[in-house]
């Protein structure tokens, strides 16, 4: 295993095969400090690329290393459980506990450490989203962005090796998801991590990544640079459903 993992080298990789249910065929790597964004229709396969990487969707075939450890292995029949993998994750949905404050949300994944430092260390991820202020309201006393931005606190308190955010800005009004991608766009310098974030928005992962994949059927299309994928469709279907004009 040592040697898979010197061979597909720091930051986040993954390469997974399976025909079916779900179709799969992907090769992707994002290093430490980058953004790759995934791109594609409903039904791509795009939440599920996220599930296999934080362990809550097992593929038939294929590996996922993080920084020299590896999660998954098929052919070694490695599979490291969710918990014992260093993911934070944050969904549409943002599956905040209703009846907790802001800053009690975050705690819930700070149990591991002592109960006297949850509160300093929660706080600090707060003002860290910019929620100093209202850490000890309760999310129904919030607007969606900051509910969003709640569960980004919460999963970066698990000082994540790695960042899967699906579709984290779609529920919020436009002037809002600018105003949250303003907000990425400025933690990503400071967390050095790999971020995977799946997206509808054509703008936002030209706006926010340093690589894009179009996954299609399960399949990695294409991968590159936003704007050369942009300008250079690789078929037809990439123009597509990029809705573009092949060129």
């Amino acid at each position: 295993m040592a040697e898979i993992a010197e061979t597909l080298g720091a930051g986040l990789r993954v390469r997974l095969a399976q025909a079916g249910p779900i179709p799969l065929d992907v090769d992707l790597a994002c290093p430490p400090g980058q953004l790759h964004a995934i791109v594609g229709p409903s039904g791509a396969g795009k939440t599920t690329l996220l599930k296999a990487i934080a362990g809550l969707y097992r593929p038939q075939a294929g590996q996922i290393t993080s920084d020299g450890m590896v999660w998954f292995d098929s052919a070694a029949g490695t599979w490291l459980a969710p918990q014992a993998r260093r993911v934070g994750l944050v969904f549409q949905a943002y599956a905040l506990f209703p009846h907790m404050s802001a800053q009690a949300n975050v705690e819930t994944s700070l149990a591991a450490q002592p109960r006297a430092a949850r509160a300093a260390r929660a706080l600090a991820l707060l003002t860290q989203v910019g929620l100093a202020d209202k850490a000890h309201r309760r999310p129904a006393d919030l607007s969606g962005g900051e509910q969003q931005r709640v569960a980004l606190a919460r999963a970066l308190a698990r000082s994540p090796d790695v960042l899967l955010l699906d579709e984290p800005f779609a529920a919020v009004d436009r002037r809002t998801r600018r105003r949250l991608q303003q907000d990425l766009a400025t933690l990503r310098e400071s967390l050095k991590i790999p971020i995977l974030l799946v997206t509808h928005d054509l703008d936002e992962a030209c706006a926010l990544a340093d690589q894009m994949s179009v996954l299609h059927e399960g399949r990695v299309l294409q991968t590159g640079a936003p704007d050369q994928v942009m300008a250079r469709p690789a078929s037809p279907l990439v123009a597509e459903l990029l809705d573009l004009n092949p060129g």
